[in-house]
């Protein structure tokens, strides 16, 4: 490139030196092998248990690192595929450690010669469709509800699990007697034509979240469309955030704004309903309305 108003130029050299913009990536591949990320999900997706070419951990994986690097779409997992350097990382973390007879059967997988380093994005869009349940989609055709939350299929509740061995894992490493939850939606502005309206006026899907605030992880999530409330059935997703806990957590604390400001969440954890956790402490927004302060007019200072 010809040299422009500054004193330097641009000179391109090849080079096989393998190199790589994603230096970052592998430290990824590390943790995921601490943690037992692809065991866990070889356990619970069995979306390709018998299937040629990629494994349930391969597409998986790949769609974390994708996100690790910054992409926004399925089309960007070229920028995996483009880097050689982390490629050739990438195959031989794969293949570190395991036994003669399962590295066999991996290169059995493929009735050519395997090419790519990760899936390309056709194999990966075929792979998500198998998370969508369109009979689900003719229930919210036939219901009245205007906010509607599909069930999930066997493969999304697999993906539950995954995460919820990764917070087990976590918890193992750093152990955290007490988990303090913040559930909250988020607002994921899109431009996908079957996307609803949120509250806000755009179009946009509405993940109710649920951070662990000691481990700083997302301990559960349920994807929702943007017209769907906050506090819309959030009873039924913090009894899913609690069923998530390792086993070495003994107490729960729960934050939330208004939206969480539901009749049966605060009964259910105020009276203690949960067999495991019993009361679960909570700070919840409240909007300030005349009833409400002649309500709580009426309540003593002692109490």
């Amino acid at each position: 490139m010809t040299q422009g108003v500054l004193p330097f130029k641009y000179e391109e050299g090849k080079t096989q030196s393998g190199m790589t913009a994603l230096a970052g990536l592998p430290l990824y591949l590390d943790l995921a092998k601490v943690i037992g990320l692809s065991k866990s999900i070889q356990q619970h997706l069995k979306i390709r248990k018998k299937s040629q070419g990629w494994t349930d951990s391969q597409v998986v994986s790949s769609l974390v690192l994708l996100n690790l690097a910054g992409g926004s779409c399925v089309e960007d997992l070229k920028i995996l595929e483009a880097d050689e350097g982390f490629c050739e990382i990438l195959r031989k973390s794969e293949l570190h450690g395991l036994r003669r007879k399962v590295r066999r059967a991996l290169a059995r997988r493929w009735r050519k010669e395997k090419k790519r380093s990760v899936p390309s994005p056709s194999a990966v869009f075929r792979y998500l469709s198998s998370f969508h349940d369109p009979e689900q989609e003719k229930i919210r055709k036939q219901t009245s509800v205007k906010a509607f939350i599909p069930a999930p299929n066997e493969h999304l509740a697999g993906l539950e699990q995954v995460n919820k061995d990764i917070c087990a894992s976590l918890n193992s490493a750093n152990p955290h007697k007490t988990a303090t939850l913040d559930m909250d939606a988020t607002l994921v502005e899109t431009n996908k034509k079957d996307a609803l309206w949120c509250y806000k006026g755009f179009k946009s899907y509405q993940p109710l979240n649920t951070w662990w605030h000691e481990q700083g992880v997302i301990l559960h999530t349920q994807f929702r469309d943007g017209n769907v409330p906050a506090g819309f059935k959030q009873l039924s997703v913090f009894k899913k955030a609690l069923d998530c806990l390792p086993d070495g957590v003994e107490k729960v604390k729960l934050r939330s704004d208004t939206a969480g400001y539901q009749h049966d969440l605060l009964r259910y954890c105020e009276k203690g309903d949960n067999e495991r956790f019993g009361r679960i402490e909570f700070a919840i927004g409240c909007n300030v309305t005349q009833a409400f302060k002649i309500a709580v007019a009426q309540v003593s200072d002692s109490q």
